[in-house]
């Protein structure tokens, strides 16, 4: 799935959120956007799947632009994106095959067998095999995070959707989230957003890096081409960011 954002506005009452933003991501691209809480970053994916929309500018999805379509244009289009969100957005009261099936179950016409076989196969690729019938009450963040990326695999999603995915794990348990998301890319060539402010995940998992600063995107390239960045807002981010992991640690 390709993705281009042209001169996107956005603002909420006298809040502008974006302003003038333009970005592209390619087919099968791992792309992390950072930035500074508040700078919109959550409100950037919203735009994606047509959640949210722009007061001006276009969105294209392999070239069709959702900020002209209708509703029902929409739900398709959604379906084509899997959204993991900061909190896992898990039912507590499902066991894990149960809120990883979810969404096909709903479904008419779905054959409870074949979910539940497939439920099976995606658990198994984000390491959680043999847990299917475990309360997600009991699991771990990361766990939780897995189980929440197998749910949107289920759906064949062609763009994964991360809201800061490592948000309140410990370093170790991060690792396992960034080297699921290495996979799943590996493995599905899966278009790639991850939202985050976390540095490490950043450079782990991105092979471009954007950074947003109010509304738009002032710096745009590899890892390497971020370390050495000479642009002051670059390295105010990366320095702030990174005096953080130190405190944490």
């Amino acid at each position: 799935m390709k993705i281009v954002l042209e001169d996107l506005h956005k603002s909420f009452g006298d809040l502008k959120v974006l302003d003038g933003l333009n970005l592209q991501v390619e087919s099968g691209e791992r792309l992390v956007i950072m930035g500074r809480s508040g700078q919109g970053k959550s409100v950037l994916l919203k735009h994606l799947t047509g959640l949210v929309q722009p007061d001006s500018g276009r969105i294209l999805i392999d070239g069709k632009d959702l900020t002209r379509m209708r509703e029902a244009q929409l739900h398709p289009l959604r379906m084509r994106f899997g959204m993991i969100f900061q909190n896992a957005g898990l039912l507590q009261s499902l066991n894990v095959e149960e809120n990883v099936a979810l969404p096909l179950l709903e479904a008419r016409g779905a054959n409870r067998e074949d979910v539940m076989h497939r439920v099976g196969e995606k658990l198994a690729m984000v390491g959680l095999a043999g847990r299917e019938k475990q309360s997600v009450s009991t699991l771990s963040g990361g766990q939780q995070k897995r189980v929440a990326i197998a749910r949107a695999l289920l759906q064949n999603a062609e763009c994964l959707l991360f809201d800061e995915p490592t948000a309140g794990l410990d370093p170790p348990l991060s690792k396992t989230v960034d080297d699921v998301i290495l996979q799943v890319n590996r493995e599905t060539n899966a278009t790639i957003v991850v939202v985050t402010h976390d540095l490490t995940t950043a450079f782990a998992v991105g092979q471009r890096l954007c950074l947003l600063h109010q509304g738009r995107i002032v710096e745009d390239g590899t890892p390497d081409e971020f370390r050495r960045s000479t642009n002051p807002i670059v390295q105010e981010f990366l320095e702030r960011e990174a005096q953080k992991l130190v405190v944490a640690k």
